[in-house]
């Protein structure tokens, strides 16, 4: 009777014994499975078809020796211990993640946020040559054109130019290069109507646009935010004495196409609804997508009695109330592009 009894206990033990021995291995093999090391060696991202299932993703994975298996996902899906509906998209990849780690990010959604910079002081052209050379952007502005493409970005003037707000912008893959840039361009309108209606003096100025036209100019002629009120009243001051602008980054503008980095005499002469050299008043449109800064420099600009003004050759510029003053600090600076 003792031997028997004692045999039973014994038997009892050894299952319980085994028993755990066993959920000791499955629990070591779910883990292992579960916490697996990636091994991502060929694309940066992965891609997710709208549909796909964890089971298909896992097979690809699989196949491209990515995972050894997902073994320890099935099993925690099966239980109810895990949510394995995927999401459609493009993910960024770690090497050095586990396997467990992709899976709540595409669980989540976490989607790669790729970026793009629209810089201040860029035209319309720079960004569509951007945008064209981006990665993940479905661009449906290629081929349209300046009108249309100011059509689409429910733009009111015929040009686009101007109205995209400087700043970095993120996106996902398969964003529309139109659905991209109606976000500055909100941003961008936004600007444009709060520093307008803020400003008690217009400056003589008929509306919203030609402030935009004018801080594009000044934009371009100086990166230097102390200097862009300064700037303004010249313009000012040429416009209320009837004398052109005359401004090199318009003549550029008119000449986009064929600008090689170098303005030419040729380029001074040549007519072209932009270059100020040549015709009364401001251009038809802003040459760049103006900051901030030029925008208020426009609508603040300094008191001041300067009709000129050229670079000193160290980043800032020299401004001049007459002709003789400018001649005087132009040769100035052609003497120091000579002599460094």
């Amino acid at each position: 009777m003792k031997f028997t009894a004692l045999s039973k206990r014994s038997l009892i033990w050894v299952g319980v014994a085994f028993s755990v021995v066993a959920a000791l291995i499955a629990y070591i093999t779910i883990s292992s499975s579960l916490h697996q090391t990636l091994r991502w060696q060929d694309d940066e991202y992965l891609h997710v078809s709208k549909g796909q299932s964890f089971n298909s993703l896992c097979q690809t994975l699989i196949k491209r020796s990515v995972v050894a298996d997902c073994f320890g996902h099935k099993v925690m899906g099966r239980l109810g211990l895990q949510q394995l509906s995927i999401k459609s998209g493009t993910y960024e990849i770690d090497s050095t993640a586990s396997l467990q780690a992709l899976v709540d990010k595409l669980v989540e959604g976490n989607e790669v946020q790729l970026p793009i910079t629209i810089v201040e002081g860029e035209n319309i052209y720079q960004v569509l040559d951007k945008l064209a050379r981006a990665s993940g952007i479905n661009n449906d502005l290629q081929g349209l054109s300046l009108t249309e493409i100011a059509d689409k970005l429910s733009i009111e003037q015929s040009h686009p130019e101007g109205y995209l707000f400087p700043e970095t912008y993120h996106y996902t893959f398969g964003t529309s290069a139109s659905e991209l840039l109606k976000r500055a361009v909100v941003k961008q309108k936004t600007m444009i109507d709060s520093i307008w209606q803020a400003a008690e003096d217009k400056q003589g100025l008929k509306n919203s646009y030609e402030m935009l036209i004018l801080a594009s100019i000044i934009e371009k002629e100086s990166s230097l935010h102390a200097e862009r009120d300064l700037i303004a009243s010249v313009f000012f001051n040429r416009l209320a004495r009837k004398m052109r602008l005359q401004t090199d980054p318009t003549v550029i503008y008119g000449v986009w196409e064929e600008y090689k980095g170098d303005i030419t005499r040729a380029h001074l002469r040549q007519k072209t609804p932009y270059n100020t050299y040549r015709i009364n008043g401001l251009p038809p449109s802003p040459i760049a997508n103006p900051s901030e800064a030029s925008m208020r420099a426009v609508m603040n600009p300094a008191q001041s009695d300067y009709l000129y003004f050229v670079a000193s050759g160290d980043g800032n510029h020299v401004f001049s109330k007459t002709l003789e003053q400018h001649n005087k600090a132009l040769k100035a600076y052609l003497e120091k592009m000579r002599s460094s």
